[in-house]
């Protein structure tokens, strides 16, 4: 465990934390973020104890999530990720300490790093962004008015080919197969249809 002890990788491992942390607040769910992001704190961690840091870089590094949050939930997000991106950068460089006072990691991998992150965490982020505010390439509204035809019989249930895909379709009144028809409305992703007349 004595390689922890270096400043470099505790910093890399420190780095690689705060990276999966936030593309695991960015794409909740999987787990393997979440997982990843604890063993490299954990390991960050041992060396954090053992080695001389600055409070304040620690701090930095933490108020990063702030505007990181900030980012993810509002649309014009540029200022706010490069915010977080810095104070990452920033606070990451200063954290390990030398006993003058100076940075311990070296220099090329101090600023290197948080390059190399930020820029994967501006590129990764803000497709994670964009395809969750996406419109669905299908928008379901604009079936209702369609006309189609019924592929088989269709009361409790059905089959209907309505612009060029199959779907499921219910009637209040039995429609036979081969039958126009026309869509009312929908529920889920059952089409809701009537003879078309």
């Amino acid at each position: 465990m004595d390689f922890l002890l270096n400043p470099n990788i505790a910093y890399l491992f420190l780095l690689g934390g705060v990276l999966l942390a936030m593309l695991a607040l960015a794409t909740p769910g999987t787990g393997f973020f979440e997982l990843g992001a604890f063993f490299c704190v954990a390991l960050a961690g041992y060396a954090i104890y053992n080695l001389s840091f600055n409070w304040w870089a620690l701090i930095l590094i933490g108020l990063s999530i702030v505007p990181f949050i900030y980012s993810i939930q509002k649309p014009k997000r540029e200022v706010y990720l490069g915010g977080a991106i810095l104070l990452i950068a920033v606070g990451s460089i200063f954290f390990f300490t030398t006993e003058t006072g100076g940075p311990a990691v070296n220099l090329f991998v101090a600023l290197s790093a948080p390059v190399l992150v930020s820029g994967f965490l501006w590129i990764a982020v803000g497709k994670s962004i964009q395809a969750a505010h996406a419109r669905p390439s299908h928008d379901l509204e604009t079936l209702v008015g369609l006309v189609g035809e019924a592929k088989t019989k269709v009361y409790e249930d059905g089959s209907v080919q309505v612009d060029g895909e199959l779907w499921t379709a219910r009637s209040e009144k039995s429609i036979k197969a081969g039958s126009s028809v026309r869509v009312v409305r929908r529920e889920g992703f059952v089409l809701i249809v009537e003879k078309n007349e």
